[in-house]
């Protein structure tokens, strides 16, 4: 039986690996924090098919992700598959950021990620298999202007996937980071349609992406089809940088 922790998964790219994930067979944890009638949405639109739930937590904090991890469990089994996804961003300039602004992105995009594989990771070990992927970004791979510590947090998960890697390689765990480009997610929602328009034609392949070029990828790195891939970033960015 495989079960799948997947958390920022009520929308955009994570409700899609979800869909993704439940359509392979996957039992599917779907956390969330704030998007409480999506991820219940889409909780009952899983149970048609698989065994699903939807479970608030809060990743930064490690009591919730405790919970998280324990009734998930209890609802869908052992945990086999972890994909880190909980993230938020920030536009601006360094200078214009306060303290309070750029903790959040640190606690969520890096801190999330730390804490939730923790609590996973244990039971994995014991059982000589998982498989996790983080989902990173491109800025984590070259550096965004006006978005310097969401920059620096998705750079450091690349680096945090490929020293758990090594870490878990002997306990049969694999894990990978997965690094999008501009997806056609609500992220996106301060810019206009020319910003859209522009970012696209940037792009090699005319476009921008969608949830669905992502959650490919993503559950090609969970499956056994990849049994041989640890400690990659992989860029799904449609040729942008």
């Amino acid at each position: 039986m495989k079960t799948l922790l997947i958390t920022g998964g009520a929308k955009g790219i994570g409700r899609q690996i979800a869909v993704a994930a439940a359509k392979e067979g996957y039992n599917v944890i779907i956390n969330y924090n704030t998007s409480e009638k999506a991820a219940l949405e889409l909780e009952a639109e899983l149970r048609l098919t698989t065994n699903a739930i939807a479970i608030r937590a809060d990743v930064t904090k490690l009591a919730e992700v405790d919970r998280l991890v324990n009734e998930g469990t209890k609802r869908c089994g052992k945990i086999t598959h972890l994909v880190n996804n909980a993230g938020v961003s920030w536009t601006g300039l360094l200078t214009d950021m306060d303290y309070c602004q750029y903790d959040s992105l640190i606690d969520t995009n890096l801190k999330g990620v730390i804490n939730v594989s923790k609590a996973v990771i244990p039971d994995m070990i014991n059982r000589k298999f998982g498989s996790i992927v983080n989902i990173s970004s491109i800025w984590g791979v070259t550096g965004a202007s006006c978005e310097a510590v969401y920059s620096a947090t998705k750079a450091a998960v690349i680096a945090f996937s490929e020293a758990m890697s090594r870490e878990l390689g002997l306990s049969g765990i694999r894990v990978n980071s997965v690094c999008p480009g501009v997806i056609d997610t609500d992220m996106l929602s301060n810019l206009s349609s020319d910003d859209k328009k522009e970012l696209a034609e940037e792009t090699a392949l005319g476009r921008l992406g969608t949830p669905e070029d992502v959650a490919g990828l993503v559950l090609f790195l969970l499956s056994d089809k990849a049994s041989y891939i640890t400690g990659q970033s992989v860029v799904v960015d449609g040729g942008l940088i």
